[in-house]
């Protein structure tokens, strides 16, 4: 299996179709009221902003992420996401690898995200790579389903 990891437009069908995928895992997971937080926008991903990834198996889409920065030295990871019949494949951390190389590029000193509790999965490859929790920040303070990791560049 030969996977490729490349920015691609945010509105492009492949990244609707991840994005709606992983919004779906998310219901499947968490009641509305437990699902929150910024809704990204192409504009998040711009260019010096930040981006979104796809990645393809042998030419599928079957991943996806993003960077969002936050202020002049830190950026989010959001829009984690792998099809479920390419998870355990290390799909995840390949994209999360390359979101953390974009980072540095972009000038970042420091990684956050927020994932839920329910997502054991995502906590343990966040964790894998380095991240630590701490305190969740801005929008995700005080979430009862919200854990929050860092990761100094």
């Amino acid at each position: 299996m030969n996977v490729a990891i490349a920015t691609e437009p945010f509105d492009s069908p492949d990244a609707h179709r991840l994005v709606a995928a992983l919004d779906a895992h998310l219901a499947s997971r968490y009641a509305p009221e437990q699902r929150f937080g910024p809704h990204l926008k192409a504009e998040h991903v711009a260019p010096g902003v930040g981006t979104f990834v796809i990645a393809r198996a042998d030419g599928k889409a079957v991943g996806c992420g993003a960077l969002r920065r936050r202020d002049a030295t830190t950026i989010e990871v959001k829009r984690m996401y792998v099809e479920p019949e390419m998870r355990g494949r290390g799909v995840a951390r390949e994209i999360l690898d390359h979101l953390e190389s974009a980072a540095r590029t972009m000038g970042a000193e420091r990684l956050v995200l927020e994932t839920g509790v329910y997502q054991e999965e995502a906590i343990g490859l966040y964790r894998g790579a380095g991240f630590k929790a701490f305190d969740c920040f801005d929008e995700y303070a005080g979430m009862p389903t919200s854990v929050c990791f860092e990761k100094p560049l």
